[in-house]
């Protein structure tokens, strides 16, 4: 019985990016395969992840020189974020909306991740990634994640998933744009009322203790980080009130 020789390669790359250079190359070099197919194949994989480092396993059959490649995907908050265009989530999700999602960018990331996602169906697989884009602050179609996970329920967006389209036209790009300017300036808005308030509240309550005024703030609604920022906590030093009292 002949014993097949296999070889595994784990590396990180960038989507669509693949190259000879290290790291892939110098660990395939040894092993004797065409390093040009590998990279090709991988860059085709990994084209709708550009700007992603995306886990790629090679899996060589070293007596015939052949491979398999078995492509990892990026979490999906990662994807969210590409698709939003934006690089971080907001800071503040209860509060603040920093994007907002159309739902051929959902199908698209549903797809991606369809192999570890928990739903049995696309539906399902879809309604998992509008839970983590409310988590992220994040819309879906200009409505809340709660709103978003009722329309799909509803069977607003039964053609949409059918059809499996993915990619935005130019004009759902642009409003796409324009919805995330809108949300930015709404945002910074925001902030600035909450941070007048909270000024407010630091006047009024000059030479108090900070936990009165940060409680004072938490009734007033002040986002907990605008009171970091403003009104830290007091830090207790543990050292001194574990002394025993001096006689």
């Amino acid at each position: 019985m002949i014993k097949i020789a296999k070889q595994t390669i784990e590396t990180l790359i960038q989507g669509g990016k693949a190259s000879a250079a290290p790291p892939l190359g110098p660990a395939l070099g040894p092993t004797g395969i065409n390093i040009g197919q590998v990279v090709s194949e991988i860059n085709k994989k990994t084209a709708d992840m550009a700007g992603m480092q995306v886990p790629v396993k090679v899996i060589i059959d070293t007596t015939s020189k052949t491979f398999t490649i078995e492509i990892g995907t990026p979490p999906a908050a990662a994807l969210i974020k590409k698709e939003a265009g934006i690089e971080k989530g907001a800071a503040n999700p209860l509060t603040d909306r920093v994007a907002d999602l159309l739902i051929p960018q959902v199908i698209k990331i549903a797809k991606i991740k369809e192999d570890v996602l928990l739903g049995k169906t696309m539906k399902m697989k879809i309604k998992e990634i509008i839970g983590t884009c409310q988590s992220m602050g994040i819309l879906v179609e200009g409505m809340s994640a709660q709103d978003a996970l009722k329309a799909v329920d509803s069977g607003r967006f039964d053609k949409e998933i059918a059809s499996g389209k993915t990619e935005l036209t130019a004009e759902e790009k642009i409003k796409q744009e324009e919805e995330k300017k809108r949300l930015k300036e709404e945002m910074e808005q925001r902030r600035a009322e909450f941070e007048a308030a909270a000024k407010a509240i630091m006047k009024e309550m000059e030479g108090q203790e900070n936990k009165k005024i940060r409680n004072k703030m938490q009734e007033a609604g002040i986002p907990k980080p605008i009171m970091d920022e403003l009104v830290p906590e007091e830090k207790k030093d543990t050292a001194a009130a574990g002394a025993p009292a001096k006689k």
